[in-house]
């Protein structure tokens, strides 16, 4: 069952481009060293700077599960979390298709 999960992060001021090479990063290691992950987007909102989406959708809950235990998910908490004020993070399970 897909299982979607959507991320906003609310940068403090300035970080940005320090922050941004570390979530794609991860993004990228995602889709290429996760086979259950299907899709990991980082959006920005070029009038909102300090504000960073991701849309990540997963084959399951376990490979979600199997990502956060990845060496890439792992490395990058440390590195961004001076950068960043608030972390919201929300999870989606497909209903209909």
């Amino acid at each position: 069952m897909p299982y979607a999960v959507t991320v906003i992060f609310d940068l403090k001021p300035g970080t940005q481009d320090a922050f941004m090479p570390h979530i794609i990063r991860n993004a990228r290691r995602s889709l290429y060293d996760e086979p259950g992950c299907q899709q990991f987007d980082v959006c920005t909102d070029p009038s909102q700077p300090d504000t960073v989406f991701l849309y990540e959708l997963y084959d399951d809950l376990a490979a979600f599960e199997a990502h956060q235990q990845t060496p890439h998910y792992l490395e990058t908490g440390p590195k961004i979390a001076d950068m960043v004020a608030k972390k919201t993070l929300n999870t989606f399970e497909l209903v209909h298709r």
